[in-house]
């Protein structure tokens, strides 16, 4: 018997609209926006810890410039009202750029640092998971 919680099996159990579904998703989403955004001043500004990881972790400087485009856009999407489609977007950008970072630092041999990304994930998909519907995409729109 398979153990997986559903994501509407969460929701149901915080009750979107409430207070503490609502703490939830913005305690999440909150944390999920201010690490790239911090991050995100860190790469554009060319700060030296910035381009010092990189070079650790073996990526070329210009992956640092699109990263600290890329992670400026997500944020700001999270955290503006509506917009499904390009919350959508933020998320799975968020999820792929989290998983490199793991296996990055796993290989570059930075042990205990390669964990904070996956503690990243975890509060990417509570807020996935309790976002309000004004944050999501329709099942119609999808079909269309």
């Amino acid at each position: 018997m398979s153990q997986t919680i559903a994501a509407s099996d969460f929701r149901e159990t915080l009750g979107e609209g409430s207070t503490p579904h609502t703490i939830a998703y913005w305690t999440a989403t909150g944390l999920v926006t201010i690490v790239p955004l911090f991050a995100a001043f860190a790469y554009l500004t060319t700060a030296p810890q910035a381009v010092e990881n990189f070079r650790h972790v073996g990526y070329p400087q210009q992956l640092r410039v699109l990263l600290g485009i890329a992670k400026l856009a997500g944020a700001i999407v999270l955290l503006l009202p509506r917009l499904p489609l390009l919350k959508e977007w933020a998320y799975a950008g968020f999820t792929f750029m989290w998983i490199a970072a793991t296996v990055a630092h796993y290989v570059a041999g930075d042990k205990p640092l390669f964990l904070l990304p996956i503690a990243l994930l975890s509060a990417l998909a509570v807020s996935y998971v309790t976002r309000s519907g004004d944050r999501r995409v329709s099942r119609h729109a999808l079909v269309s």
